[in-house]
């Protein structure tokens, strides 16, 4: 089950289905891509201003729900490559700052999910790797190459091979992601920082955002994306949350962003 509320500028989309750690099956995943456009609706009309994606209970998610998956006439190639590869594509691309809390199993398409958004924070027991040595199986949802880039060769294959899980303090550690939390914190303290950015510069988060993409997509080098932040500059220096930001500056005082 997949659910989205809408509060205070933010959209908090619930993987719930504690029962099975949030595993993902056909039908989970289209309600997942549907709330992502429900969400994105709601930002073009001004309502959405950052996304919070969580799992209920004791997981983030497990991954693909494989338990009434029969190996022969599986088709992975369209479960993979038809529904999971253009949903993390709509996740990347989603038109705010995205966030995550990970806590327990973040394996395959769970990986995947994290990999999709901006931001990631992890309890520090969460579990991260590659189990599917013991499935005949390998990483999927772009697990290979996150893991390469980041860790290196030896490192990626030294847990494809063993399937040993990762902590999320020792992701952290290691560059995989943002920060790491106590699990019973995890939570609150997320809100608290998706619900800050729900009230900035948007505009310029966005900005910030489509940049980045570009310079890991097309390995920009410092000079042409010095000339691509130039260029963004120079565009939101006509927007309105550009001028208060600098009025509120001269002002001495809090600016109040409209996104």
């Amino acid at each position: 089950m997949i659910s989205l509320s809408i509060a205070d500028g933010v959209a908090e989309v619930v993987l719930d289905a504690p029962h099975k750690l949030n595993s993902l099956d056909e039908q989970a995943l289209a309600d997942l891509s549907r709330a992502y456009d429900d969400a994105a609706d709601a930002a073009a009309r001004g309502e959405v201003r950052a996304l919070l994606l969580r799992g209920e209970g004791r997981a983030f998610c497990a991954g693909r729900d494989i338990a009434g998956v029969t190996p022969e006439s599986d088709d992975a190639q369209a479960y993979l490559g038809g529904l999971v590869q253009p949903l993390l594509k709509k996740m990347s691309a989603f038109p705010a700052p995205t966030f995550a809390a990970a806590q327990g199993a973040c394996l395959g398409v769970g990986l995947g999910l994290l990999l999709a958004t901006d931001v990631v924070y992890v309890a520090e027991n969460a579990k991260f790797g590659s189990p599917f040595a013991k499935l005949g199986a390998t990483l999927d949802s772009g697990g290979h190459w996150y893991f390469t880039e980041r860790l290196g060769m030896h490192r990626t294959l030294d847990l494809i091979y063993t399937a040993e899980l990762m902590s999320g303090a020792d992701a952290v550690a290691q560059g995989l992601f943002s920060r790491a939390m106590p699990a019973a914190e995890l939570l609150e303290n997320t809100r608290a920082i998706v619900a800050g950015v729900a009230t900035g510069a948007t505009g310029a988060f966005r900005a910030s955002k489509e940049l980045v993409a570009h310079i890991r997509d097309q390995r920009l080098g410092l000079w042409e994306a010095m000339e691509e932040e130039n260029a963004e500059q120079a565009r939101l220096c006509k927007s309105e949350d550009y001028a208060e930001g600098f009025r509120a500056f001269q002002e001495k005082r809090s600016p109040v962003f409209k996104g």
